[in-house]
């Protein structure tokens, strides 16, 4: 193990809550994928090329996104990619 991989392990150790990135501050729980989906949003990718870089079909995104918008209790994509950077999930 090199030095800092080692520095940085024990870092951790001694103060876990240093290392919590994803840390929300609401209890909102969203899949790996709609985690995706919403990356990809936020880029300004549209529908369409969201799903050909997930090999999903755009009805499947849109259905993420509709979750994405309920789970997040917000009405549209700048809603949604605003409360998801201040809640840190992307």
């Amino acid at each position: 193990m090199s030095p800092s991989i080692a520095y940085k392990t024990l870092k951790l150790l001694r103060n876990p809550q240093e290392f919590h990135l994803k840390k929300c501050h609401e209890n909102i729980k969203l899949s790996s994928r709609e985690i995706e989906v919403l990356e990809q949003l936020s880029r300004g990718l549209n529908y369409n090329i969201i799903a050909l870089n997930l090999f999903l079909s755009p009805s499947t995104i849109r259905k993420h996104i509709e979750n994405i918008y309920t789970k997040l209790k917000v009405h549209n994509k700048l809603e949604a990619i605003e409360k998801a950077k201040t809640n840190r999930i992307i």
